[in-house]
């Protein structure tokens, strides 16, 4: 936080001169102009594959999907009750930050899950910022509707979208995962802006009965290990056996897997719980509250109504969180380290306004006087009573 504040200070005083400054130091990079330019995102659609532009436009199309059903689940509205009309005005934000993660691995997925509700909840301007950025995430945040993509990232990022210098514009509110020093700037530039929430090393939970195969329940704890050092999988299950031969997979895969020498860091993270009963399981999980918990049990979906806190759910063997992550439609970007007790994911509401009004006729101010008198009265916030009083006149 300390190295986060000093940042933050600096871009505040030098503006984009901080934020190359910082690049230079952190990235190796120098730069000047910040944003990619017209021609960088073309020439990115020709540096990827056309298997993986297929599979981001599908992704695309599957996640504004359910981002439209989201946004109708906010509705303006209006009623009028002896004489006073009361409602409430859905409104979207002005401009949006969305930071996409470029550390360890490039995170096109995750362009696509900030920009895309924004856009569907009707957000003006919508800029990207990420790290030594990749083709693939150009060329994901083209197609999610990206306003502006700029080629900066790290706390001077999230500074920048906070204060606003030449090139890079203020914007309300700031989301998207990043690391520790984003996380921390974050923090600090709230209530300068808007934040969607912290969030840390990733989770997995799952919750597994004698019916589960060892081998699928190997390949989506080591999914989440291989994200960074920090990942926490873990494993609660009513069967011995299960336990034991997901050890015996774990071994196996992890041998053959690309990412082993970090997945076998974080795997130190995790642990296996041997619980009585699926009900001791889902007691568990709830206070574990991860950010992707899975069911892979007989009948998962007779439990849902008992599960009260994870960032997003995946019921049965074939629902593996990889899917969620990439391509199933809601969001990726979850609460971690038990946030999910008070916060769902990312979503269109993160981008949107409820904001409420009311008129009231003569009529109706005399049935309200004498109740916001008394409050007021009762509180010894006399300019309050007065302001109601007066309209009895």
């Amino acid at each position: 936080m300390r190295i986060v504040k000093k940042i933050i200070s600096d871009v505040e005083k030098g503006g984009d001169k901080s934020v190359a400054k910082y690049t230079l130091l952190f990235d190796k990079i120098k730069i000047k102009r910040f944003r990619v330019s017209a021609k960088e995102i073309a020439s990115a659609y020709d540096l990827i594959d056309k298997g993986a532009l297929e599979a981001l436009k599908k992704a695309a199309r599957n996640i504004k999907e359910f981002a439209i059903k989201q946004l109708k689940q906010f509705r303006n509205f209006e009623y009028t009750k002896e004489c006073i009309t009361i409602g409430q005005r859905i409104v979207p934000i002005d401009r949006a930050g969305c930071y996409v993660p470029g550390g360890n691995y490039p995170l096109p997925s995750s362009a696509l899950m900030s920009v895309i509700p924004a856009k569907v909840a009707g957000v003006k301007e919508v800029i990207v910022c990420s790290p030594k950025i990749k083709p693939a995430t150009i060329v994901a945040a083209d197609i999610a509707g990206a306003d502006k993509i700029f080629k900066i990232g790290g706390a001077q990022a999230i500074a920048a979208m906070a204060l606003g210098t030449k090139q890079i514009p203020k914007v309300d509110k700031i989301v998207g995962p990043g690391n520790i020093y984003v996380n921390d700037a974050k923090k600090e530039v709230f209530g300068k802006v808007g934040i969607d929430f912290i969030a840390g090393p990733s989770e997995v939970l799952i919750i597994a009965d004698d019916t589960a195969n060892p081998e699928l329940i190997a390949a989506d704890l080591l999914a989440q290990a291989e994200h960074d050092i920090e990942a926490v999988p873990m494993l609660i299950t009513t069967s011995k056996k299960v336990a034991k031969e997901t050890i015996i997979e774990l071994k196996r895969q992890l041998a053959k897997l690309k990412t082993r020498d970090i997945a076998r860091k974080s795997l130190k993270n995790g642990k296996i719980i041997i619980a009585r009963t699926i009900n001791e399981a889902i007691n568990i999980a709830n206070k574990e509250a991860p950010e992707h918990l899975e069911l892979q049990i007989k009948e998962p979906k007779k439990y849902i109504s008992k599960l009260r806190n994870y960032g997003s759910l995946f019921l049965g063997d074939f629902s593996a969180e990889v899917f969620g992550d990439y391509c199933t439609g809601p969001n990726h970007i979850l609460p971690t380290g038990k946030a999910s007790r008070y916060t769902g994911g990312l979503s269109v509401k993160d981008f949107i306004k409820i904001q409420t009004y009311q008129s009231v006729t003569k009529k109706g101010a005399k049935k309200l006087i004498p109740i916001a008198s008394k409050l007021a009265t009762v509180e010894g916030l006399y300019a309050h009573k007065n302001a109601s009083d007066i309209r009895k006149k």
